[in-house]
């Protein structure tokens, strides 16, 4: 993809976790709109990995940087609050998933008297 004929960099290609868990909100941000796909129903499950391999390249091609520099400052924000918003996602579903688990075998162990 080629867009804009910009071409991307080697060091700005790879993960985004900013694309990958604010999808929609880090396309409008970088003036991206293909994370709007996110909005179509089970097909969202698969583009937010797209968003996330794609995101650094897109947000490249439609921004108006001038060096890889001020690219990798801008998207370090988003890299963080995006890495932050996955492990806080992971740890309330591991323990969304205990307590789960825990009132379930109280509930089987309460039958059995």
């Amino acid at each position: 993809m080629d867009e804009n004929s910009k071409i991307v960099p080697v060091e700005i290609k790879g993960w985004n976790w900013g694309a990958f868990m604010y999808n929609i909100f880090w396309g409008i941000g970088n003036k991206t709109y293909l994370p709007l796909l996110c909005l179509i129903p089970l097909f969202n499950f698969l583009w937010i990995f797209v968003c996330g391999f794609k995101g650094n390249e897109w947000a490249w091609q439609k921004g108006d940087y001038t060096d890889v520099e001020t690219f990798k400052a801008v998207q370090a924000t988003w890299n963080r609050a995006g890495l932050v918003q996955f492990i806080l996602t992971i740890a309330i579903l591991v323990l969304y998933f205990l307590l789960f688990v825990v009132l379930f075998s109280s509930v089987l162990n309460q039958n059995n008297y």
